[in-house]
């Protein structure tokens, strides 16, 4: 039975990526503040295979961290408001644990929408674990009293960091309507340099791609080119993760952004306040860009851009013909088997390549019909190619379910100046992010999916290929997912 006090009860859901074991325990309500409306949110979070490196690609791995509240007799989950006053986290009224940095920043009202949360020293891949962690919640600025009985969520999701910095995109030739740098003889990649505008024309030196012709047109500042530094969801969405958003929902809501058992692995069932799935560790598919974007909102992220899935991808180093995520043009090619299905110690069964990249693609997929636990491929003994893991270790960018960005295919997707989500979405069940497209059109696909074959014009799976760029996902597919990245504070 479910208790309420005075702006003291903490109920005990937390919102939980199972892939790598991110928990977030014993949430609760202490130093409240009556005079300046603030009261601390206290727990304990851990999640394996965290990480910091100044070598290298220079970055580490963090949680995202967010808090869910609603009062008591309501169905509407509200966004709570974390402090912020210069991002160093106990400036913030924060409580940082040892060994830990809590980075904000300011969103709504000059509070922070959620922190990241990540080592404060170089590491090798290990457990991470932090204990008394104390968030400051503004809980006046979200008009709450202080006789009001509420309900708190507190709710994680892990991302890794992406240094700001140069980077290449595209190819060396005019594979697939990949970017180049336009010459008279054989065409290059281009450099990204900055945020600055782009030129997209056919003149030497200027960005193209094939399906451009002679238009002319610029790619504003506002839109991400990757350059500067973001987070990235170090996992594709899991169906874990879209259950446990859909039961926030209110009932017209969930009716919008929910579905029963469509198959392909997808085994989310249920309705406004019953919704769960049989395979909770499994990429998400069947998500359409309103049930991204409205998940994104919801969680204080953003889409990508197409340049930015590059950027992830690739980061600092050369391009190379028809790479994959882990940087070379070499997968495996027999068919998975699998053991544990659907459990979280989801693996594979057989087929593993201990050489080659591993990727789940019309050839490996076999009779699996789907999209796998995120992370599979990462074990004990995997390295970059391997585990199919990017320069950055992001996981899964090649393969899968197709991750959608905001394109520069078309006008609307160049609209795209890089807002953030509100932490709401409206009654309706949307997104209502301000730059963001109402609709699929500004989005594309990039990377590939479970179905994607190797063969033209199919060859989906290269991380340069943009076959399917400006193509968006009006409706759900069963091999589309997504993920969300943040600018970095």
């Amino acid at each position: 039975m479910k208790k309420y006090m005075l702006l003291l009860f903490v109920i005990s859901s937390t919102f939980i990526a199972h892939s790598n074991n991110l928990v977030i325990a014993n949430a609760t309500l202490t130093g409240k503040n009556t005079t300046d409306n603030y009261v601390l949110i206290q727990f304990d979070i851990s999640w394996e295979n965290s990480w910091r490196t100044s070598s290298g690609p220079s970055n580490w791995d963090a949680a995202w961290v967010f808090v869910k509240f609603r009062i008591k007799g309501q169905s509407n989950w509200r966004h709570a408001s974390l402090n912020w006053v210069d991002g160093t986290g106990t400036g913030d009224g924060h409580t940082v644990p040892a060994g830990a940095i809590i980075k904000g920043a300011p969103d709504l009202n000059s509070n922070s929408l959620g922190v990241f949360i990540y080592s404060n020293t170089d590491k090798l891949q290990s457990n991470a674990s932090y204990q008394g962690v104390q968030l400051r919640w503004q809980y006046g600025d979200d008009g709450i009293q202080d006789s009001d009985l509420l309900e708190i969520c507190v709710c994680g999701i892990e991302m890794v960091y992406v240094p700001q910095g140069e980077f290449e995109i595209g190819n060396i030739g005019f594979a697939y309507n990949s970017f180049y740098s336009f010459t008279d003889g054989d065409p290059s990649p281009y450099r990204i340099t900055s945020e600055s505008f782009l030129t997209v024309d056919d003149a030497n030196g200027k960005l193209h791609y094939n399906s451009a012709g002679s238009t002319l047109f610029s790619i504003p500042t506002a839109f991400p080119k990757g350059y500067n530094a973001f987070y990235c969801m170090k996992y594709e969405i899991t169906q874990e993760q879209y259950v446990e958003f859909l039961l926030k929902l209110t009932s017209p809501q969930a009716s919008a952004r929910g579905y029963n058992s469509l198959g392909n692995r997808n085994l989310i069932t249920g309705s406004y306040g019953t919704f769960r799935t049989d395979n909770p560790y499994v990429a998400c598919n069947y998500l359409s860009w309103a049930d991204l974007a409205a998940y994104l909102d919801w969680s204080a992220l953003r889409p990508m851009t197409e340049i930015e899935y590059e950027k992830a991808c690739r980061g600092p180093l050369p391009s190379v013909q028809f790479e994959f995520a882990w940087g070379n043009a070499l997968m495996a090619g027999e068919p998975y088997t699998l053991i544990n299905a659907g459990a979280e110690a989801e693996s594979i069964g057989s087929n593993y390549n201990m050489e080659l990249g591993n990727m789940n693609y019309a050839i490996t997929e076999g009779t699996n019909d789907g999209p796998l636990r995120v992370g599979i491929f990462a074990t004990n003994n995997s390295g970059r190619i391997t585990s199919g893991a990017t320069y950055y270790g992001i996981m899964e960018m090649t393969g899968n379910v197709y991750e959608q960005a905001m394109t520069v295919g078309n006008a609307t997707g160049r609209l795209f100046a890089g807002t953030h989500g509100d932490g709401l979405i409206d009654a309706n069940g949307n997104h209502n992010a301000s730059s963001w497209p109402a609709t699929d059109v500004g989005t594309g696909l990039r990377g590939g999916a479970w179905t994607s074959s190797t063969g033209s014009p199919g060859f989906h799976l290269p991380v340069s290929s943009r076959t399917v760029a400006a193509t968006g996902a009006a409706s759900r597919a069963n091999n589309v997912g997504g993920r969300g990245v943040r600018t970095a504070p």
